[in-house]
């Protein structure tokens, strides 16, 4: 079993609107648990598209209000931290991640439409995500894609493969099976946990490759 530790503690999480907003709740709740004694700050963003899609596959309706928000999420995903939460809307230019004066340690967008991928590639950033992604870009900080597609164009792949070559994190939410999952939540457990080895956050929440 791997001892927790975390290395970074400034952590910006963005959700598009793509399919898989239960892998994202389960990495915020993660962020947040008690696992990691409160250490981590998490700044969400949530597109537009983001706020239809969750109330799509989780029933949670969210509201453009930022502290609004923040109180459903407290109570609909019983974060153990809410302290260390700050919601910002996705127009906020005055939010901290706007800046590279103030720049998170690492940043995930999970799920990551291919949209938001594309302009993240082509250096876009007219909303405070893909501004937020741009400046961890810039700032050489770590940036980890968890891109929700099928099947995947051409463009989507160039798209990919430039920034993989800027030296980001594509993690496609792609199940393993070796760990015999039982459930759905295994094999949620099972990419938040590739996606948090991506933020240099050790965790155990999953089963590792073992001889044993």
């Amino acid at each position: 079993m791997r001892e927790r530790f975390v290395v970074v503690q400034n952590v910006t999480l963005g959700i598009t609107g793509a399919s898989g907003i239960p892998i994202a709740f389960a990495l915020l709740k993660e962020l947040l648990s008690n696992n990691f004694k409160g250490d981590i700050r998490v700044n969400l963003i949530i597109t537009q598209a983001g706020l239809i899609t969750i109330k799509q596959e989780t029933e949670i309706s969210l509201s453009s209000n930022p502290n609004q928000t923040k109180d459903i999420l407290v109570t609909a995903l019983a974060l153990e931290n809410p302290d260390n939460l700050f919601v910002y809307t996705n127009n906020d230019w005055f939010s901290p991640v706007a800046s590279g004066s103030s720049v998170s340690d690492a940043m995930v967008i999970c799920p990551c439409s291919m949209a938001t991928l594309g302009k993240i590639a082509s250096g876009i950033g007219d909303d405070l995500l893909c501004r937020a992604a741009d400046v961890i870009l810039k700032e050489r900080k770590n940036l980890v894609l968890v891109p929700r597609e099928t099947p995947l164009s051409a463009i989507h792949l160039a798209n990919m493969q430039k920034l993989a070559e800027l030296g980001v994190a594509i993690v496609p939410p792609i199940p393993a099976f070796y760990t015999h999952p039982q459930t759905i939540d295994d094999i949620i457990k099972f990419i938040v946990s590739r996606i948090l080895d991506q933020l240099r956050i050790n965790n155990d929440i999953s089963p590792r490759w073992s001889s044993e």
